[in-house]
């Protein structure tokens, strides 16, 4: 795919990852929709501000309407609060399935019909390490909304290829965002990360792995349960 020639939209592009990929889209010559639910907060010179609240289908379908030329949709808009499966509160545990989940399937939904029409192009969801393992550092519920957006992202490589619509999933580990800020674990730079996601998409993939800790915990798969959390055994 040549980033020069397309159309993007980000959404949750107002901060953290969203605003670099949005700025990287930008210096690659890309026309970008930058969504969030207040446009007014995005500060990124060269952007086509549009408000977009992922959980809101009423909000997604407005969205659609205006940026009606995309070819290429970044699904970034995101949330994390920290709830456990067991004893987290139902509301906050929805809210991480209304985010990461219902909202990336609305929004697909809304604009793979207008991909298609414009030719086809590619969608990316911004995924995690998460997605593949679970952390009860950062409470339950987040990667098993990640987790259910990996499965998600593997159905629609399948129902849309066919409407030449490439769906690619990013896995990264840490990122030094507000999302992560009281972690004290190592993190990549998200301007970094962004890049890795750009090339990605410019090289037409399918996965795109962004650190050695993805990388690592995809290599530990195969292994089952034993290999991924070795503190059960």
């Amino acid at each position: 795919m040549e980033i020069s020639k397309q159309i993007a939209l980000v959404t949750g592009a107002n901060r953290g990852l969203g605003r670099h990929i949005a700025q990287e889209l930008l210096s690659r010559g890309a026309k970008v929709y930058a969504g969030a639910r207040n446009p007014e907060m995005i500060d990124l010179p060269g952007v086509i501000p549009l408000q977009i609240d992922v959980t809101d289908e009423k909000s997604i379908a407005k969205a659609a309407e205006i940026a009606n030329d995309v070819t290429l949709l970044i699904n970034n808009a995101g949330s994390h609060t920290g709830a456990s499966l067991l004893d987290g509160e139902m509301d906050k545990i929805r809210l991480e399935m209304d985010t990461h989940y219902f909202g990336t399937l609305s929004v697909i939904r809304a604009f793979a019909s207008i991909i298609e029409k414009n030719g086809g192009g590619t969608i990316l969801n911004i995924l995690s390490v998460l997605s593949w393992v679970s952390s009860l550092n950062q409470g339950t519920a987040y990667p098993a909304a990640k987790s259910a957006e990996w499965s998600l992202t593997n159905s629609f490589r399948l129902e849309l290829a066919s409407k030449n619509i490439r769906v690619a999933g990013l896995h990264v580990g840490y990122m030094d965002t507000d999302m992560v800020a009281g972690v004290t674990a190592p993190k990549s730079k998200p301007a970094d990360i962004a890049k890795i996601a750009i090339n990605g998409i410019e090289a037409d993939s399918y996965e795109i792995i962004a650190d050695d800790l993805s990388r690592n915990v995809q290599q530990r798969l195969s292994g089952g349960v034993k290999a991924i959390y070795q503190q059960l055994f």
